[in-house]
């Protein structure tokens, strides 16, 4: 016997389903209320889900249109609801939630339509990778600036700017050279600076005191607050970064301005991002810094030991070399976690990391993870077969204990192969470049035994009779 309430006894609701139904055979709402002996009014209420279908008309229904009872009666499509709301939760479409009862609503009422959503969702996501597949593309940024996250916005501003701000770098270099950083101790002179020119006085807390923060600036008080898990290279970039707050506030937001960003999200976070800018050119100011890396071959761990800082500082530092009258090498740089995540990026000549995905795990930049004691490198060569001479190493943050360990990151550091022989890794290179590409999703290496996805717009083909070295073939181009 059929029953009116389903397993978990609730009232069986199908009036979309039972809508859907009587159109697709061409019915009216009065001509089927008469095959099943019911009143055009019962029939409408139960469409518009106002009452519950009794088992006498589900047994009707089932014997006067020969139709399986499991099609009107079975739960909703549950897979289809979760693509529906991962779908509905993208950025692009605001800051308003979409409830997941609505959703099952939606999938319930016009499972069609919700999947032409997904698959419209899809096709928004694949355009928009291939809009930003060249890096920068002023085009892509247009197009997609209401949906890029902060942090790729801010990025898009660095890019243009080739990391390199002069009013900032040059401010930085005259309060180093005021300040003697060169003769005294930075540290020691950083927080003098703070207690003489801002009445702020710098102290070294506890971590039981100073939860979940490495620094804490209270203007009210006249304090800042550092925490005693931070090594002294890191508490000197806290001052100098503090210090950039206040001394070039002005600065910072007239460059802010002129970058014109449409969320308030990206503009707090490049007015950090400046900041710390200036702390890394007060603590390595650029005339010095310069004159030093190229004497020292732009060697990451003799820059860190010479200018007081981490090897993650000094890689970051090496970036912003483009002054137009003194120009460094050319760097470009990426950091990524353990899995792989993408997290810190400037692209350099025609080297260009890419906004979606990681990075080719053919480069050494994922080994660096096992080899945390000493820098790998190695030279690649990209697709259009451009060559170039990379360094990768392990890195790990401020703030761990045995209980709380730090993360770790890889970072990764290259230039153009023509620069190579002005860096003190080129003297460590042997054997032909590896073949890598920006990721799988814009990578053409078809027979890459590495490729975890398809290029973008490229159709699959396979071939029953043959297995090659990728798990993936391809149809050829036409």
């Amino acid at each position: 016997m059929v029953n009116s309430v389903n397993k978990r006894g609730e009232k069986i609701l199908i009036g979309p389903r039972l809508r859907r139904l009587r159109t697709s055979l061409g019915l009216t709402q009065t001509r089927m209320a008469e095959d099943l002996g019911i009143s055009g009014s019962y029939l409408n209420l139960m469409e518009r889900n106002q009452r519950a279908v009794s088992a006498k008309v589900l047994l009707r229904l089932s014997e006067t249109y020969d139709i399986n009872l499991s099609a009107l009666t079975s739960g909703t499509d549950q897979q289809l609801v979760g693509e529906l709301f991962e779908a509905l939760r993208d950025p692009a479409l605001g800051r308003d939630r979409v409830p997941k009862s609505e959703v099952e609503d939606v999938v319930g009422a016009s499972p069609a339509t919700a999947r032409a959503l997904v698959n419209l969702h899809q096709r928004y996501t694949e355009l928009s990778r291939r809009l930003v597949r060249e890096e920068g593309a002023d085009e892509a940024a247009s197009a997609l600036q209401g949906t890029v996250p902060a942090t790729d916005l801010v990025r898009d501003v660095l890019q243009r700017a080739r990391n390199y701000f002069d009013p900032l770098d040059r401010a930085a270099e005259d309060l180093h050279t005021e300040l003697e950083l060169r003769r005294t101790e930075p540290l020691t002179a950083l927080i003098a600076r703070m207690k003489d020119h801002h009445n702020t006085v710098v102290r070294i807390l506890p971590n039981d005191v100073m939860v979940d923060m490495l620094r804490y600036y209270d203007r009210h008080s006249g304090r800042l607050n550092l925490s005693e898990l931070l090594p002294a290279s890191s508490r000197r970039f806290q001052i100098a970064f503090q210090i950039g707050m206040l001394e070039q506030r002005s600065v910072i937001d007239t460059i802010v301005e002129r970058a014109d960003l449409p969320t308030i999200d990206a503009k707090r976070l490049l007015r950090t991002t400046l900041a710390n800018y200036f702390a890394a050119a007060l603590l390595m100011p650029y005339g010095p810094f310069l004159k030093a890396a190229e004497a020292l071959r732009y060697d990451i761990d003799a820059l860190a030991h010479r200018f007081g800082s981490s090897a993650e500082q000094v890689a970051h530092r090496l970036t912003t070399l483009s002054r137009p009258e003194a120009r460094g090498v050319p760097m470009f740089f990426v950091r990524i976690d353990i899995a792989g995540n993408l997290s810190k990026r400037f692209s350099q000549g025609r080297f260009v990391f890419p906004r979606f995905g990681g990075v080719c795990p053919r480069w050494a930049i994922h080994e660096a993870f096992a080899s945390p004691d000493k820098p790998l490198v190695q030279s690649v060569e990209m697709p259009d077969g451009e060559t170039y001479l990379t360094v990768a190493r392990r890195v790990t943050r401020s703030g761990g204990t045995s209980s709380a360990p730090s993360q770790s990151f890889a970072i990764g550091l290259g230039c153009d192969m023509t620069h190579a022989k002005r860096l003190v890794y080129s003297d460590w290179l042997s054997g032909n470049p590896m073949p890598i590409g920006p990721n799988c999703y814009l990578c053409e290496r078809e027979a890459c035994p590495q490729r975890a996805h398809p290029p973008l717009g490229r159709a699959l083909a396979h071939d029953e009779r043959a297995r090659g070295l990728s798990q993936f073939a391809f149809a050829p181009d036409h």
